[in-house]
């Protein structure tokens, strides 16, 4: 039975041609047919694009004669010619008249209606039809009609009268007598009276010159007059002809009304005359191609192409709405013969089957041929692939065959295993190994096992130096360095072969070639000494072999490098942070620096607290980058704040201003005291007075100078002193409600300023309190847009820069706004980096750089995170942040402490459960501080530190 199965089927040969045949059958017949489809889709597509870009090309042109039209009506509307009231001075506005129509050739008349029936009009004479009828003289280019009514609204004068393109008169019109038209009772007149803008009529055939087009009113309410003009779409039909992509598309412009405003066809006239010679528009019913007619009736063809019949005739149309006349309900009718439109593909069908049927034909001979040369070797060559399928590439494959390529193939399959198991350990070695040497040394080993070589070597290129070092070379005797004078392969390959003696030594090279194209480093096989390899065909092999290699090299120099741009970013951000104040600049270069140090100090603890903390690899990296992130919320922080040097300070010092306040009570004493002598007051009386109010006036702004600084505490008696002096007032003469910013006049409240004012010396304005508005924050607990967990008390201002609040400030220079202000760089360091899309093994870089200021007892900022909650890279970033803050000299508002009065604010802090304990404590017996002191401290800063009192004031136990 198995014997059976074995000998059972259709013979190789048989299945191998028959196959062809099938697949070459079918695959004929589905290309043919998809070419088909596809060929006639794409036709359709092509055709509904033309007709759309033409409806474009159309609406371009119409916006064109519309916008002209619509700008002369306006350019008239503003013209004196509306506020004139006898004919005599209308006739003067003629030459602007004229010279409008001669820049716009569309515009076929020109007039002005008025309220009490008079009417003005000048009318282009270009058009042949209009000169015969209305038997204009040869030479004639325009007609006035005119009419002039006396008050009574009766007809006082008309006139007809033709002139030349000069504006010389050639006399009246033989209508002139009869002429009596009324333009208020025009349907363009009433409409415009109705309308509180510019009005567009329909388009209709104009009776005097048989145009197509349309009419443009606009009423001027404050002349009592309506202009207009008749604008001519007569063009339309010639640019649809132009717009035309073949002879075969019928194209037609409609209104809603299927009248007929353009036909590609210039041969078609869109006008007839009925009995009393009136011209009409046709109508699409009335044209002698009934495919129109049957197009517009057909919903399913609105912008998309559709196939209809008009008798035994297939056709292609669609139709199109002209958006720029959307309420004027205009459609662009596109149609095309199916015939003519699937000509070319009925054509191309034709000759893709005979093409078929002839490949069919050969491949079919074909297969019977290669069918013959096959038989049981491979099959017993399939059984041995097979087994490679089930990915055991350690067999051995001997096939012997009478057929050659038979024998070829199984000893190429025998090489395909081997070389495929080298490369198995030569991809592992590439991913998993940490080390490059290392790495390179491995693939070196197995890619001599693959070629036979007898041994190999790999260089790695220096494009600052130009030269090639050494990565592995086994036993070769090769140089460590090659110095290069090329960087491209086709010129270095001689110098290698000359410096290496490669002939001499039967060596192969081949480069490792990066992505872009350039060598990273040079490959050297010692091939066997009898090889008769070809070196063309060898090389090819070769340089796809290497291809791993430099593969693994490119992307652990890209790696490296890639981690080197973000680190150096990320310095461009601290150094951005840095530079916004001279005042803090080098705090976020110095706290990574102290932070790492305790960090490795940690991980080397022993202590109770500390010994199962570590960090790898990644961890490290980390809390690197977070240390070195820390303050990047500081960018949004303004300078002006941070920076705050004194209490009145904004984007400058107001105490400039309260001084010159002082100043002008000085003078007001001054002059009170002139003033008293010459109205006779005793001299010696006035003296004292004087000296007095003035050495008071030098004590208090002395009091506020010196409170202005905020390097003392403001006791309640300073505070009343400071109300004391602010009841003092002067006299404002100038308004503080000019030569102000936008944003300070929407500050001012809305009461209007009476001056002169008297105004307290120290004042706390409306205008000083800036709102949150829309700016509020979501900073506390419970707003809901709050979705970072942040916990903060935010003030009910923005910010408060009264003069009597800020001089008020007991302790420092900040305000309770200010402070928020400083403190929200935290909320801008976790919102910023939490946006960011760190990778899983730098997760924590958010919560590390923004815990800092969170406190063990849960009353940090800006998520009042506990103890907990906190972890020990947290911990060590808020140890470091403060002491490089206690320490920095650079800042505006106190000088750098010395380290043991540094560490003693630590340990209070320690034992009011703001900092850890234990790292505290490492801090100070490992002496951390003092080896960055040595490095970032001055001199006279480095002082003797007690670590006894040290851990008794933060009440902790030492070893």
């Amino acid at each position: 039975m198995n014997k059976h199965r074995k000998e059972s089927g259709i013979p190789i040969r048989v299945l191998f041609s028959g196959s062809i045949i099938i697949s070459m059958l079918l695959l004929a017949a589905v290309l043919t047919l998809f070419s088909y489809l596809y060929s006639r889709a794409s036709l359709n597509s092509q055709v509904e694009l033309s007709a759309k870009q033409t409806t474009l090309s159309l609406e371009k042109q119409i916006e064109y004669v519309t916008q002209t039209a619509e700008k002369s009506v306006i350019l008239l509307n503003h013209d004196a010619i509306v506020n004139q009231t006898t004919l005599d001075q209308r006739l003067s506005r003629i030459p602007l008249l004229a010279s409008m129509m001669e820049m716009n050739p569309i515009l076929s008349s020109i007039y002005v209606g008025y309220d009490d029936g008079d009417f003005f009009l000048l009318r282009s004479l270009k058009n042949p039809h209009a000169k015969q009828a209305l038997a204009a003289p040869d030479k004639a280019n325009y007609l006035l009609q005119a009419i002039d009514r006396d008050a009574a609204g009766a007809i006082a004068e008309t006139r007809w009268e033709f002139f030349d393109p000069q504006l010389n008169s050639l006399g009246s019109a033989l209508a002139s007598q009869d002429y009596a038209y009324d333009p208020r009772e025009r349907p363009w007149y009433q409409h415009a009276q109705q309308s509180n803008g510019l009005i567009l009529t329909p388009p209709y055939a104009f009776y005097t010159t048989g145009e197509v087009g349309a009419s443009f009113a606009l009423r001027n309410q404050s002349a009592k007059a309506t202009v207009g003009v008749d604008a001519s779409i007569n063009d339309l039909s010639s640019f649809m002809k132009r717009l035309q992509p073949s002879n075969a598309v019928h194209m037609a412009l409609v209104d809603k009304n299927h009248l007929i405003l353009g036909h590609n066809n210039s041969d078609i006239s869109l006008v007839e005359y009925d009995d009393s010679n009136k011209p009409t528009l046709k109508r699409v019913t009335d044209l002698p191609n009934k495919t129109f007619g049957q197009l517009i009736t057909l919903p399913q063809a609105q912008q998309n192409l559709e196939e209809f019949y008009t008798g035994k005739n297939a056709w292609y149309g669609m139709t199109l709405p002209i958006n720029s006349f959307s309420d004027q309900g205009w459609l662009l009718l596109y149609a095309i013969p199916k015939a003519e439109l699937l000509k070319d593909v009925n054509q191309h069908l034709i000759n893709q089957l005979l093409l078929s049927a002839g490949v069919i034909m050969i491949l079919v001979l074909f297969g019977l041929l290669v069918g013959r040369s096959i038989s049981r070797p491979l099959q017993l060559l399939s059984t041995e692939v097979s087994k490679l399928a089930s990915f055991d590439f350690s067999r051995k494959i001997v096939i012997n065959s009478s057929v050659k390529e038979i024998n070829v193939l199984s000893s190429l399959t025998d090489h395909m295993a081997l070389t495929i198991h080298n490369f198995q350990s030569i991809s592992h070695k590439l991913a998993h190994h940490p080390d490059l040497e290392s790495m390179l040394a491995q693939v070196s080993k197995h890619l001599i096992a693959i070629t036979s070589s007898r041994a190999g070597a790999v260089y790695l290129f220096n494009k600052n130096e130009l030269t090639l070092n050494i990565a592995t070379k086994g036993s070769m005797p090769i140089p460590e360095h090659i110095n290069c004078c090329n960087q491209t392969w086709d010129k270095l390959l001689p110098e290698l072969i000359s410096t290496l003696k490669a002939e001499d030594n039967s060596l192969f090279l081949t480069p490792l070639i990066d992505r872009d194209e350039s060598i990273l480093g040079v490959l050297v096989l010692q091939l066997p000494k009898d090889s008769h390899i070809n070196n063309k065909t060898f090389h090819n092999f070769m340089t796809e072999v290497s291809g791993a290699a430099a593969t693994a090299i490119a992307t652990r120099r890209q790696f490296e490098a890639q981690q080197a741009l973000l680190d150096g970013i990320i310095r461009l951000l601290a150094d951005a942070i840095d530079a916004k104040s001279p005042y803090t600049s080098g705090h976020c270069e110095r706290v990574p620096e102290l932070a790492e140090m305790l960090a490795d100090e940690a991980i080397r603890s022993q202590s109770d607290e500390l010994a199962t903390f570590k960090m790898n690899e990644y961890e490290r990296r980390e809390f690197h980058i977070a240390a070195w992130l820390h303050d990047c919320g500081k960018i949004t922080s303004p300078v002006h704040v941070v920076d705050k040097a004194t209490k009145l300070e904004t984007i400058y010092n107001r105490i400039h201003e309260v001084r010159t306040r002082f100043e002008v009570l000085w003078r007001d004493a001054e002059i009170e005291y002139l003033t008293g002598l010459i109205a006779g007051q005793d001299k010696q009386r006035l003296e004292q007075a004087k000296y007095a109010q003035q050495q008071r006036l030098q004590e208090d702004f002395a009091f506020i100078a010196t409170s202005n600084i905020g390097g003392e505490f403001m006791d309640q008696e300073n505070l009343d002193r400071l109300q004391c002096i602010a009841t003092q007032s002067w006299t404002r003469h100038f308004s503080s409600r000019i030569g102000i910013s936008q944003d300070e006049q929407q500050q001012l409240p809305d009461t209007p300023e009476l001056l002169p004012v008297r105004e307290p010396l120290l004042a706390d304005k409306i205008e000083h309190i800036e709102v949150w508005g829309d700016r509020k924050p979501a900073v506390e607990a419970h707003n809901s847009d709050n979705i970072w967990g942040f916990d903060m008390d935010l003030p009910e201002q923005a910010f408060n820069k009264g003069e009597l609040y800020n001089l008020s400030v007991q302790r420092g220079t900040l305000t309770k706004e200010e402070r928020f202000i400083i403190k929200d760089h935290m909320v801008q360091t976790f919102k910023m980096l939490s946006s960011l899309p760190f990778p899983e093994e730098l997760k924590n870089v958010p919560n590390i750089a923004s815990n800092h200021h969170e406190q063990l007892n849960g009353s940090g900022y800006p998520r009042k995170l506990n103890a907990q909650q906190l972890s020990v890279q947290d911990r060590i970033l808020a140890i470091a942040d403060v002491f490089e803050a206690l320490t920095a000299s650079d800042r505006p508002y106190k000088v750098g402490k010395t380290v043991s009065e540094s560490l003693k604010i630590l340990a209070f802090m320690v034992r009011d459960e703001h900092l850890d304990g234990p790292l505290f404590k490492l801090f100070v017996e490992t002496e951390t501080y003092l080896t960055y002191a040595k490095t970032f401290l001055k001199a006279e800063q480095i002082d003797a530190v007690d670590h006894q009192q040290l851990f008794h004031w933060a009440q902790i136990a030492k070893n």
